[in-house]
């Protein structure tokens, strides 16, 4: 068998727009794969012919090989945007290797260790009496992880971290109040406070028992988990910037966290069980990243129904949406998912469907300033 082709599809998902890789071969088989980064979509295309040029012709069951050859084969590591490609084409690969052999891909990664995985769900709203409904009902629905947000007062305007530390606090106990001690609140902070704000907050919510407390600090110096660490007991969650072992190191190594943010949109199936690995060796769990859609739903789902050392995975939607270019994905129930029986994935798309949909890319993301007009992290 050999690669015939690599092709990037833009496709709805909702409200956005997902960056599929198909990898299709001449047996007529073909692996499909989604970008973590739909940002830097025009970036995205032009890695996507790049490394075409490598894979046209070669073997897609060499799924390491290719892998070392699509990172280091431009002198410089394929990071950024370009390993979060090469991740879309590492799970393309082993689609199409489950589909080959006609087994689910948790099944070649080892067989499943436990019977389904759990899952957090986003809570949308940002006014506090709105978000306590939302909540309730999600929880009434089966949801016992629920994702909320660090915003400020004014989630549309200035982005002042005082401001929105208060007003994350009063949320947090407001919830915890309403919800009691069976509902596990997770709160992302989206890497926009400073180091000194991250552990006012941090240890304001201490009494609150957080599940975790996501991305409080930049990913650009990691050894700040260091200084947080010592200064706060909740537990930490950080990651989904990062795409390879060698990134996630100082995290692991360290133990400055207690949930590696593992996204297998930008780090791949094969890079995600070798992070794994290293994470367990350091007793930390893995709470894969996932704000995108049924394909990375269905590829976190099978490396976590595998993995010793899983604590939650990512479902942004409390559902999938309606899509006329996906016809079959992973399992969703309320708080747990579950991949399929089916061959590779289990996702199924309808190609043509989605060449006549396939859009310009996804709209522009956010931007937030401070009061002073400075520019800081979405």
């Amino acid at each position: 068998m050999k690669i015939t082709e690599l092709e990037l599809l833009t496709v709805p998902d909702g409200g956005s727009v997902m960056l599929l890789v198909v990898v299709s071969t001449d047996s007529g088989e073909y692996g499909v794969g989604e970008v973590g980064m739909r940002a830097r979509w025009r970036t995205v295309r032009g890695a996507v012919d790049d490394f075409a040029e490598l894979l046209v012709g070669a073997d897609p069951g060499r799924i390491e090989h290719l892998w070392q050859m699509l990172f280091r084969s431009g002198f410089f590591p394929a990071s950024g945007v370009l390993g979060s490609v090469l991740a879309a084409i590492d799970v393309a690969l082993w689609d199409i290797r489950g589909k080959t052999l006609g087994v689910p891909l948790y099944e070649l990664l080892g067989g499943a260790s436990r019977d389904h995985v759990e899952c957090y769900v986003h809570v949308r709203s940002s006014e506090p009496a709105t978000m306590v409904g939302e909540c309730e009902r999600l929880v009434e629905a089966g949801w016992r992880y629920l994702r909320v947000a660090a915003n400020s007062p004014d989630p549309g305007g200035e982005y002042d971290q005082r401001a929105a530390l208060r007003y994350t606090v009063a949320t947090m106990e407001r919830l915890r109040t309403v919800l009691g001690d069976e509902v596990e609140l997770l709160l992302d902070v989206h890497t926009r406070l400073d180091p000194a704000q991250a552990v006012t907050l941090c240890r304001e919510l201490e009494p609150l028992r957080p599940y975790f407390v996501e991305d409080p600090l930049r990913s650009e110096h990691l050894d700040g988990y260091r200084m947080l660490r010592e200064r706060s007991t909740v537990p930490l969650a950080a990651g989904e910037q990062l795409g390879t072992k060698w990134e996630f190191r100082a995290l692991l190594e360290g133990e400055l966290i207690d949930h590696a943010r593992v996204d297998v949109a930008n780090t791949g199936m094969t890079e995600a069980r070798k992070i794994a690995a290293l994470a367990e060796v350091h007793h930390i769990n893995l709470a894969t990243h996932n704000p995108l859609g049924p394909v990375t739903a269905a590829a976190s789902a099978h490396l976590n129904l595998v993995l010793p050392n899983v604590s939650v995975q990512e479902q942004p939607q409390p559902e999938f949406a309606p899509s006329e270019v996906i016809t079959a994905w992973p399992e969703l129930r309320a708080g747990r998912v579950t991949p399929t029986r089916r061959p590779g994935l289990g996702v199924e798309l309808d190609l043509a469907a989605a060449r006549r949909l396939d859009l310009r890319g996804p709209a522009p993301l956010p931007r937030l300033r401070r009061r002073d007009g400075s520019f800081t992290n979405w």
